[in-house]
């Protein structure tokens, strides 16, 4: 502990007993130790220095071991008295001992506090000082560390709390510290991002599952599995050959070709269509079935890919306007875009009879036929040709209307266009699609202009 005492207190020789009052102080018979230590203008004195006085406090004007406290004369064991001017905030305590840090008053001209402890964690630290953040104390439940020093880059920071990640200043074992907690920047838990750190990076990155390993969601290169990049997901996949081809053993759904997927594999398999509906054109073993014209109706031929096929009726008793009901259950007369969509490769001779598709509305008056075999003169059902309305026919919408005749024509079928009637356009196969199967408005039924010349579809006859 240090003790407070005024230099001139201290005297070399026994005063007469009228100067000591004067100096507050009785009568002294020795000079200071030489081991004291000068502290703020008044010497300190050790703890040893009248280790034999009386320990204990003593009210003023008690008496001391000979001497009366607060009488202005030191007596006895008291080590200090200035009478009236002894206090808790003077250099001579109400005890008539000299202030010193931990006698538990604030001497105010040196001592900010004195809570009479030795204790460091608490408000009052070493010399008396008010605890602050930066003294080398750690006051507790107020300060988590305190090392003296503000390098806000070591283990305690100038607020005396541990340096953390999120705090922005970069400590040791950080790469870096943005001051924030998000994940998705460019530095997630304080460390520089990258691939494989088990941190998807906005805008960089589209997965990171933190690891190296190809056959799983997240790529090596922390871009997501998905079919056709040649890894095969287990989660998500049974097959993965790096393309979308849907012709072989793995098509573009990443399961291995089956018969009832919907795709044809090359060589394996006639037809595809992805139901299990054993009497339509495909059969359940992927193969076409001889499709069935209705009514009088006999098969002539079917396409490569039996999506349209010829009907006939051999008696030639059913008019070119109502030629429809001879097509298979489902199917209509064709358009032009779906007839040069699905004709590829179809050598069906027109060597015989006169092929006509749908009825459309013509300009004049009147609708007709798209019509296959007149006036282009193709040798087969594989050859396109332009948009024309040739062979008068009926159609309710149009203005007028032909009676019954060419009665000797073969109708072209077709199966329905799977999008037509979703109300989007998105087919070759589509002129229009107004989601609806309405024949009497301008976007037929099977997805084609009711009057083409006057939507643009181009060619003659129309």
């Amino acid at each position: 502990m240090h003790r407070f005492l005024g230099s001139t207190t201290l005297l070399p020789t026994c005063l007469s007993l009228a100067l000591a009052p004067l100096l507050g102080l009785g009568c002294s018979t020795g000079g200071a130790s030489d081991g004291d230590d000068d502290f703020g203008g008044f010497t300190t004195v050790d703890d040893d220095v009248g280790e034999d006085t009386a320990e204990d406090g003593t009210a003023e004007g008690e008496t001391t071991g000979g001497g009366t406290c607060g009488d202005g004369v030191v007596e006895g064991a008291e080590e200090c008295d200035m009478g009236p001017d002894n206090g808790e905030d003077a250099q001579c305590t109400p005890d008539c001992t000299i202030a010193e840090c931990g006698d538990g008053y604030v001497y105010s001209a040196y001592e900010e506090c004195d809570d009479g402890n030795a204790d460091d964690t608490d408000a009052c630290v070493g010399e008396c000082k008010l605890a602050v953040c930066g003294d080398g104390f750690v006051q507790a439940g107020v300060e988590e560390c305190d090392d003296g020093n503000e390098d806000d880059t070591d283990g305690c920071n100038s607020m005396c709390l541990p340096g953390t990640c999120g705090d922005g200043v970069v400590q040791d074992g950080e790469q870096c510290d943005d001051g924030n907690r998000d994940q998705s920047d460019e530095c997630p838990a304080c460390q520089l991002a990258f691939c494989g750190d088990g941190y998807v990076q906005d805008g960089v990155e589209e997965c990171d599952d933190g690891n190296d390993v190809n056959e799983d969601g997240c790529l090596a290169l922390c871009t997501l599995n998905v079919c056709g990049d040649g890894y095969v997901d287990p989660e998500a996949e049974t097959c993965d050959d790096g393309n979308l081809d849907d012709t072989d053993a793995c098509p573009s759904s990443c399961e291995a070709a089956s018969c009832g997927d919907g795709f044809v594999y090359a060589g394996m398999e006639e037809c595809d269509d992805g139901n299990e509906v054993d009497d339509d054109a495909c059969d359940n073993e992927c193969a076409f079935n001889i499709l069935s014209c209705q009514g009088v109706g006999e098969n002539l031929g079917q396409s490569p890919n039996n999506d349209m096929v010829v009907c006939d009726d051999p008696n030639d008793q059913t008019c070119e306007q109502d030629m429809a009901q001879l097509c298979p259950a489902g199917w209509g007369l064709c358009s032009r875009p779906q007839y040069v969509a699905r004709n590829d490769g179809w050598t069906y001779s027109l060597t015989a009879k006169i092929v006509v598709g749908d009825a459309y509305c013509r300009g004049g008056g009147g609708a007709g036929h798209f019509t296959i075999g007149t006036y282009e003169d193709p040798p087969d059902l594989g050859t396109d040709i332009s948009m024309n309305c040739h062979y008068g026919s009926s159609r309710p919408s149009c203005q007028a209307s032909y009676g019954c005749n060419e009665q000797n024509v073969e109708a072209l079928c077709c199966a329905p266009t799977p999008t037509c009637g979703n109300g989007m356009v998105d087919s070759p196969e589509e002129q229009c699609d107004d989601g609806n199967a309405d024949d009497a408005d301008d976007c037929l039924s099977n997805c084609s202009w009711r009057v083409p010349s006057q939507q643009g579809a181009g060619g003659s006859g129309c």
